[in-house]
């Protein structure tokens, strides 16, 4: 029988339960050392139907203690508000430019940020930026007049996320460095994102489970009990 890895023994030694979030992160944490910073992602099942088009859970939120993150802002805009989204940090701000770069492939933004007049340039890249999950949307607060305030909250950690299509939101919601205290607090205020985007026509148990795990880790169930939303 060939010899377990150091991380395949730590796998091994996961109990088939529910763990509280405490117990998950120290878990997470005494896993072996990766020789970079991992990153802590969730899974959460919700009790929607994704066939009907009035379900479709899409939104963003903050999170209080970042995504661990940096992420690359673009910005279409022009004028006065290109001058603002200069100003919150944007790494690139432009209009028929910018769209030539995306559609070179040159750009590795993680969120691309448009005022309204701007989306008649912007629609057209939907085929590119939509596969990335890019596209802006007024759901995510990146089709917007305020443009300072949209990339400066992407900036500070916000998180987009959106049910695919078995019902699951998929997010990274900080570092494996993160304390317990600020991971759970970013997983409830993720949570009572959730609950106030909730589908009017969802029925039952909307959040039904929740999985948290690092880049390196196993997937770890929680128990729904130790979080509170």
């Amino acid at each position: 029988m060939a010899k377990l890895t150091k991380r395949q023994e730590y796998l091994s030694t996961l109990e088939d339960k529910k763990y509280t979030l405490t117990e998950a992160v120290e878990f997470l944490k005494s896993g072996p050392k990766s020789n970079f910073e991992e990153s802590v992602d969730v899974a959460i099942n919700l009790g929607i139907d994704t066939s009907k088009s009035d379900q479709t859970v899409r939104s963003a939120t903050s999170l209080p203690a970042g995504t661990g993150k940096t992420t690359k802002v673009a910005v279409f805009a022009e004028t006065e508000q290109a001058q603002e989204a200069i100003e919150a940090g944007a790494d690139a701000v432009g209009m028929e430019d910018l769209s030539e770069k995306i559609k070179k492939g040159e750009d590795d933004f993680d969120v691309v940020i448009a005022t309204p007049d701007t989306m008649k340039l912007v629609s057209p890249l939907g085929k590119i930026l939509g596969p990335k999950g890019t596209m802006p949307n007024p759901k995510t607060g990146t089709v917007t007049k305020d443009i300072g305030k949209a990339v400066k909250n992407a900036k500070a950690g916000q998180i987009r996320y959106r049910a695919d299509k078995s019902g699951i939101i998929h997010g990274r919601i900080g570092d494996l460095s993160y304390s317990a205290e600020q991971i759970q607090q970013n997983i409830e205020t993720l949570l009572d994102d959730l609950k106030r985007n909730k589908p009017a026509s969802s029925k039952g148990v909307f959040i039904k489970k929740l999985s948290i795990t690092s880049t390196m880790g196993a997937g770890i169930e929680l128990d729904m009990a130790s979080l509170r939303f």
